[in-house]
């Protein structure tokens, strides 16, 4: 085997080996990727009851139901549709009706009703998950409160 050969079968197996390890990365991040949706994109595409998502949107006025132990039920609304979410945990402080929320989590078993494993509330008066506010925004219901700026 000549030495020109010799280096060209290095220099193909080396991109190969960059290529595969690319390709494993690339699967790798995509299996972390938490992809947000409004109850209104949840309503219209549907979503696996294994996914793993976000949603995000305002909390419904009279909608929270303290349940039995830490099992806490509400739905969640962009103002043209609403979905029912359920938690087992305690609520962060912030949390309450009317007020913006993120919810983690995947659709349940019958397939209508959110199980939330993480909830965020917004942290301040002035603040709005950028999501949630486009959320709004596109649906045509953004009220924006005193002081705060419409996202970009």
């Amino acid at each position: 085997m000549t030495r020109k050969r010799r280096r060209l079968q290095i220099a193909v197996l080396g991109m190969l080996s960059l290529g595969t390890a690319t390709a494993l990365a690339l699967t790798a991040f995509q299996d972390n990727l938490v992809f947000f949706y409004s109850p209104t994109d949840i309503t219209e595409k549907g979503l696996a009851p294994d996914q793993y998502v976000r949603i995000g949107g305002l909390v419904e006025e009279g909608s929270v139901q303290q349940l039995e132990g830490n099992h806490v039920a509400f739905r969640v609304t962009d103002l043209a549709n609403a979905i029912p979410v359920t938690y087992t945990g305690i609520l962060p402080d912030l949390f309450r009706e009317g007020q913006g929320v993120v919810a983690q989590g995947s659709i349940g078993e019958d397939g209508t009703t959110f199980v939330a494993r993480e909830v965020l509330a917004r942290h301040d008066e002035n603040y709005m998950p950028t999501e949630v506010a486009e959320a709004l925004k596109a649906s045509g219901e953004w009220r924006p409160e005193s002081g705060q700026p419409p996202p970009r």
